[in-house]
């Protein structure tokens, strides 16, 4: 079947977005997709669900300030987005950025960021700006930076948002939203987890700000991917390789280690590296190394809703959908988890 954008549409009350995060990690309620059962139950069920000698994979991207407020020259406002940090040596300190300005400003020109130090603007690429920064990227962003809420969250970030829009296993900074699957698990569990045997990997995918870009494109052949750069060691793949040796399963924990993952057995078979990936997920796709992913409620008409369709039967997941919103699960990053098995070229429901 060729699926159109308006076949990921659905309605969702606004009253079911979650505007902020559970005081417990662990607190969230969990989906599980098990065939055509929808069993509701509580997130640290998932272990459960696992069996020693199981991979789960975790995406320890670290999230940035990189939201700005700013002012250019001419004394015009601007509101900058940080998309990724293209170099950070004392010869070339760039990033590219999302910008909202009443007009564009001219290459060469310098815009004042937190009232606190000038970037110089360099060339545009497509819809983004290369914007030249004085010092380290890190240092500048992490003192006078926003943590950088998704648009669909309606406060700004305050302390509680810098410690809960973080997994707790984040150590490699670059992302612009959280992997956010991974917001379920708090050091006790992931402990648990390793008391039963489990293994715990690690993907880096610095997630984009263009995960939030709607699809403008009726046909999905015609949707152009944002791209994001992603790693995935050696050790993961010989954790990985020696799993699916022994029989055991990989468990994506969220989109994110799952769009690593897969760009990394585009050969055929998983590969250690790194490389940028615009893998876009359709129904249709088969995936080569992840047997169930863990991951949050999507919005409507978003890529992600199309991978986990892709991943789990698009039948199967409209029906968890409608039930997640009977049941009135929480919906979207600070939300409630689904956990879903592999079902791509095996069946279509």
């Amino acid at each position: 079947m060729n699926y159109s954008l308006s076949d990921f549409d659905f309605d969702l009350p606004d009253a079911l977005i979650a505007q902020t995060a559970l005081p417990d990690r662990t607190a969230s309620r969990l989906l599980h997709v098990d065939g055509d059962r929808l069993l509701d139950r509580q997130f640290p069920d998932i272990l459960e669900q696992l069996q020693a000698g199981d991979v789960l994979v975790f995406n320890d991207t670290r999230v940035l300030k990189a939201r700005f407020f700013g002012v250019k020259e001419t004394g015009g406002k601007v509101q900058l987005l940080v998309e990724r940090i293209l170099s950070n040596t004392e010869e070339n300190r760039s990033v590219l950025v999302q910008m909202r300005a009443s007009k564009a400003p001219l290459v060469g020109s310098k815009i004042r960021l937190a009232d606190a130090f000038d970037v110089t603007v360099g060339e545009r690429a497509g819809e983004f700006f290369t914007l030249h920064f004085p010092e380290d990227i890190f240092t500048l962003l992490d003192t006078y930076g926003r943590l950088p809420l998704p648009p669909y969250i309606e406060h700004d970030a305050d302390a509680f948002d810098e410690q809960r829009y973080q997994t707790v296993y984040n150590r490699v900074p670059g992302a612009v939203a959280a992997p956010t699957a991974g917001l379920h698990f708090d050091e006790a569990l992931l402990q648990r987890c390793r008391d039963k045997g489990i293994t715990l990997a690690y993907v880096t995918l610095h997630v984009g700000a263009g995960t939030f870009q709607p699809v403008r494109t009726e046909n999905l052949k015609e949707h152009v991917m944002h791209s994001e750069w992603y790693t995935v060691s050696q050790e993961t793949v010989d954790l990985i390789r020696a799993a699916k040796a022994a029989g055991r399963q990989v468990v994506a924990v969220g989109t994110t280690s799952m769009r690593a993952l897969e760009s990394a057995s585009q050969s055929g078979s998983l590969q250690a590296g790194s490389d940028d990936t615009c893998l876009f997920i359709t129904p249709g796709y088969v995936f080569k190394t992840v047997d169930r992913l863990i991951t949050n409620f999507h919005l409507p008409k978003s890529t992600l809703m199309m991978l986990v369709s892709a991943f789990a039967g698009y039948e199967r997941v409209k029906q968890a959908y409608a039930h997640a919103i009977a049941h009135q699960y929480r919906f979207f990053s600070y939300g409630d988890a689904m956990l879903l098995t592999n079902t791509s070229g095996k069946d279509h429901a």
